[in-house]
């Protein structure tokens, strides 16, 4: 089972001066100002059965792209049939990708409800890849942010990937 998910318009910002002096409150102060080195995308799917993140930066995300990155999980999990969570997002219902996949019958798509993006597991790693690397991330070019994004996803599968142990209990729930 395999959730998949874009981090889309990651914004290759660069700061033309250095961080301000740090003081009591905010940990961390930049300057309003920044130049503009252009967007990258991140099209990703964890692994349910081991927490391992698979992970591509592309420029733009259109059907094409997501085509790709599909048969590069097929190749990945050649002899096993593949489950694939996904949200609603119009590039999954994109002609080239549905023509892809009704070729594949060993792929599965199961979309998760509108509005319920939370359902979707992978949606836990981006959050923590938001808040470990992309907010307040200051890159000198384009390639930079690329390149820490498949650092940052190499160190992960290494160090932290786990399958996530959801549990439901009643206790949630008042009447």
């Amino acid at each position: 089972m395999l959730s998949v998910d874009e981090k889309t318009h990651i914004q290759a910002l660069d700061r033309p001066h250095p961080e301000l002096p740090l003081r009591v409150g905010p940990p961390r102060r930049l300057t309003t100002t920044y130049k503009r080195h252009g967007t990258v995308n991140l099209v990703a799917a964890l692994a349910v059965h081991s927490g391992e993140v698979i992970g591509r930066a592309v420029d733009r995300n259109p059907g094409e792209n997501f085509v790709q990155f599909l048969k590069a999980l097929d190749r990945t999990y050649r002899h096993v049939t593949i489950h694939a969570i996904l949200e609603n997002l119009s590039v999954h219902k994109h002609k080239q990708v549905q023509a892809w996949l009704a070729r594949k019958r060993k792929l599965q798509v199961h979309s998760t409800p509108t509005y319920a993006s939370w359902l979707n597991q992978i949606e836990i790693w981006v959050s923590i890849l938001t808040r470990a690397i992309l907010k307040g991330g200051v890159w000198h070019s384009k390639k930079h942010p690329v390149d820490q994004l498949m650092e940052y996803i190499q160190h992960y599968n290494e160090t932290q990937a786990k399958p996530c142990q959801w549990t439901y209990g009643k206790q949630y729930f008042t009447n």
